[in-house]
């Protein structure tokens, strides 16, 4: 065979010469190209389902000492010693022992005479005494030996300084410095802000977040005169600190002016920190947040929530990620099909086995049950693995609206006649529907939102004669009411900061530099310190992520317990300046890579960069990390943003179909592959709120991502979620949605916040008029009407003669 007409093919070690031809090399490109994929497709998808379960537990913060070591960057790690040092020059000139071995009176005196020198008018004398109670605050690691001491330490030292007036008197130093024109106007003149610019904030700020987070750490072992403090320091959090405004809007203020671009020195990662730690403490954290919602569903008089989400989630198996090419290709799984048509007994959820499965391979291996080895090859069967109880994890809810929307289709249909307000009347309707509405009762949930709308609706139908509820003094009251002016720039400047933050932003000219209390004032060298600067750059940008993220949360869960109006005050304003598309866009990368991403060095975090013996850092160490699978900020952050963004679609149809437009769906289905229970809920939720909207194609290739639905997220009984047929879905009632929406909010706050407002015509206040409310009242009269009343009764009454048939005369004349 003539080789030029031919060419080689290896096949298990041996070489072929085939002739060449058109047809045969076609073939062959074919075989390898379909060779090649299988390849590829099967080895991804084996890698997907080979990705183990997160063990994540999602609370109101991380645990204390990482809150801690995350306040403060990896270029501060110098300023450690410069606060001992300055601590050790004033408190040896006094006395001669350690800290530690002082009696409490005598601390507290060397406590005050450093407050003394903190109010002092010299800058320098004042910021060494907040540096030498910055050192005490962090526990005094110069005379501890392991972290436990330096927690026990800082405890103590921090209770001792709220008991002696330090937490007020550093909330004072925090106003002052963020009015300093000065070193604005000095930040703003130089080309590039550093971390040196804001050294005097850092100071009272780490002062102010440590106290803030150990006082409220919780500890069984904790004294009484401990617990009753804290409670005294989380009511003081939400009271006026400066001009009437508390803590919380001293921080917004600074948000907003570092936005503005008119304090671009300011550490915005340490502001949003303490900002986060001050609402969470003042309003309250989750917990707090279940007790006060069961409270307000009692006064209401409605039945209790069924379930909590956080809990009922905690229990919840990660479900595999959807399936592509590999799952198809896979024979395993189409050999698997003919047994599943076989068994028409409903699969409890998307990963587990069909019943009966497991039990019938001895019968298919050929096995005689009487067999003599049987007995002892079940004692080497391995025990069944736990299954999930074969029930849904969630109890259904119906609500009135749907209620009524079922009785008004069915009485429509079969009597021909609607009645409006009805729900106990079901003649002329046949037994089935009963039943039906039975179910629907059984399950009917009324919420508290439902409750405020009613009344707001009935005060806007009768203004004059419907009285104002009664507003409740709580701290998420008033802080609302402080926040309410400048509401929308609080929120545009926590957006603005969230995008420059985000992992998938580009640098641009204008947007807002975060990293100004990060960056060192002389860049780095060597390859270490390169390394050292990058991770804390990322770093950073997660921890920004991470405080902005359960802030907002924070607030909207908070205001929407407190009065539904604040929180689609807050919504709207959210989504007005482009959340949706903002969280879509942060979710719009490889949400695997960056939730096992770890931007950290445990080696020099605080407190263990200054107890011990510090090692060398090198390339090596630094890309040694942990044996963790994921980062927990950056999984916090994830599922914090997917439950911002529920909130904000939740019962809205314009703001679901821009889910829509903005192609959230692949988005979304990417963050599936997450194997983390309470991440997977939050976007199955999003995903089935608009999959009425994404078509029979898309459901129809989707069926795994449909059955994960319908397993995991709640069901509502008369929800026609997977297909089109929803009335309240028109498109064209979308902005007159939004547009009712706001009038109602505005009305709200224009009603209940502005009655001081001079604009307003006192004619329009509302009128008591119930007879026992108004006879009931209590009339201050004076000294003079009490002493002259029986004077006034015998000449006015007794002694004057009525007319009473001239009284009964329809035609009387004055």
């Amino acid at each position: 065979m003539d080789p030029a007409a031919c060419f080689e093919v290896k096949l298990k070690g041996h070489r072929y010469r085939v002739k060449k031809s058109p047809r045969l090399l076609a073939f062959w490109l074919l075989c390898k190209l379909i060779f090649t994929t299988c390849y590829f497709a099967l080895t991804s998808f084996q890698s997907q389902n080979d990705s183990p379960d997160l063990d994540f537990v999602y609370s109101d913060t991380d645990t204390y000492t990482a809150e801690i070591a995350e306040f403060y960057s990896y270029t501060e790690e110098p300023e450690f010693s410069l606060g001992q040092k300055c601590f050790e020059e004033d408190f040896h000139c006094y006395v001669t022992e350690k800290w530690s071995q002082l009696d409490e009176e005598r601390k507290e005196i060397h406590i005050w005479k450093m407050l003394n020198n903190v109010e002092s008018a010299k800058r320098a004398t004042r910021m060494k005494a907040a540096r030498a109670i910055l050192y005490l605050a962090q526990g005094v690691f110069g005379e501890c030996s392991s972290e436990d001491d330096q927690m026990r330490w800082c405890k103590e030292n921090v209770f001792l300084f709220y008991k002696c007036g330090v937490f007020t008197t550093f909330v004072e130093l925090l106003c002052m410095e963020a009015e300093n024109s000065v070193a604005a106007s000095t930040a703003l003149r130089k080309p590039a802000v550093s971390i040196v610019d804001s050294t005097d904030l850092r100071v009272v700020m780490s002062v102010l977040y440590i106290m803030i987070i150990t006082i409220n750490l919780e500890d069984p072992n904790d004294s009484e005169e401990y617990m009753e403090a804290r409670v005294r320091f989380r009511a003081e959090l939400s009271q006026p600190v400066h001009s009437d405004d508390s803590l919380t809007i001293v921080l917004f203020m600074m948000v907003t002016k570092f936005c503005s671009g008119h304090a671009p020195h300011f550490p915005i990662k340490k502001i949003l920190l303490l900002l986060w730690k001050t609402v969470l403490y003042s309003l309250g954290t989750l917990s707090d947040l279940c007790k006060m919602k069961a409270l307000a569903r009692e006064a209401a008089g409605v039945r209790p929530v069924p379930e909590d989400t956080v809990e009922v989630a905690k229990n919840m198996r990660a479900s595999s990620p959807p399936t592509g090419v590999g799952d198809i290709l896979d024979p395993t799984k189409r050999a698997n099909k003919a047994n599943i048509k076989k068994s028409l007994v409903k699969q409890n959820g998307i990963d587990e086995p069909m019943p009966g499965e497991s039990g019938n391979d001895d019968e298919e291996n050929g096995k005689d049950e009487n067999s003599d080895d049987d007995d002892d090859e079940i004692d080497d069967k391995p025990p069944d693995t736990p299954r999930e109880p074969r029930i849904l994890p969630w109890t259904p809810k119906v609500r009135e609206k749907e209620l009524d929307n079922f009785l008004d289709h069915t009485r429509a249909k079969f009597v021909g006649y609607q009645v409006s307000s009805d729900r106990e009347s079901l003649a002329g309707l046949p037994l089935p529907i009963h039943e039906g509405v039975s179910v629907l009762k059984k399950h009917l949930y009324v919420s508290l939102t439902e409750l405020q709308i009613k009344k707001e609706e009935e005060i806007n139908k009768h203004p004059l004669s419907m009285a104002e509820e009664s507003i409740p003094n709580n701290a998420t009251e008033i802080l609302y009411l402080a926040m309410l002016p400048n509401l929308p720039q609080y929120m545009i400047s926590l957006l603005k900061i969230l995008l420059a933050a985000a992992p998938t932003s580009k640098a641009k000219t204008d947007s807002i530099n975060i990293l100004a209390d990060v960056l060192p004032e002389e860049m780095p060298i060597t390859v270490p310190m390169s390394m050292k600067l990058g991770i804390d750059v990322n770093r950073h940008k997660e921890i920004i992520v991470k405080s902005i993220s359960a802030l907002l949360l924070l607030l909207l869960k908070h205001f929407k317990l407190n009065h539904v109006y604040q929180f689609e005050f807050m919504s709207q304003h959210l989504v007005f300046a482009n959340c949706i598309p903002l969280v879509l866009k942060f979710f719009n990368q490889n949400i695997q890579s960056h939730i096992g991403t770890k931007n950290s060095i445990h080696l020099i975090d605080f407190p263990y960069c200054v107890i011990g013996d510090q090692p060398e850092l090198t390339a090596e160490s630094l890309e040694a990390g942990d044996n963790e699978l994921f980062c927990w900020r950056n999984v916090f952050a994830c599922i914090n943003l997917l439950r911002i963004l529920n909130k904000l679609t939740k019962w809205k149809h314009s703001r679901t179909m821009m889910l829509v437009v903005f192609k959230s769906a692949p988005i979304l289905k990417r963050a599936l592959k997450v194997k983390q229970p309470m991440m997977q809920l939050y976007v199955l939720k999003l995903l089935k709120v608009q999959t009425k909207y994404l078509g029979r194609q898309w459901r129809k290739s989707n069926m795994k991502t449909m059955s994960a639905i319908y397993s995991k997220v709640r069901h509502r009984l008369n929800d026609d979620w997977v297909y089109g047929n929803d009335m309240d879905a028109r498109p064209w009632d979308f902005q007159a949605e939004e547009c009712a929406l706001r009038a109602c909010v505005d009305r709200f706050n224009s009603r209940r916040y502005e009655q001081s407002s001079p604009n307003k015509d006192p004619e329009l206040d509302s009128v008591d008029n119930n007879l026992q409310s108004v006879l009931g009242q209590c009339v201050d009269l004076s000294e003079e009407f009490k002493r002259f009343y029986e004077v006034w009764l015998d000449r006015e009454v007794f002694s004057t003669q009525i007319d009473w048939d001239l009284l009964l005369k329809d035609n009387i004349i004055v």
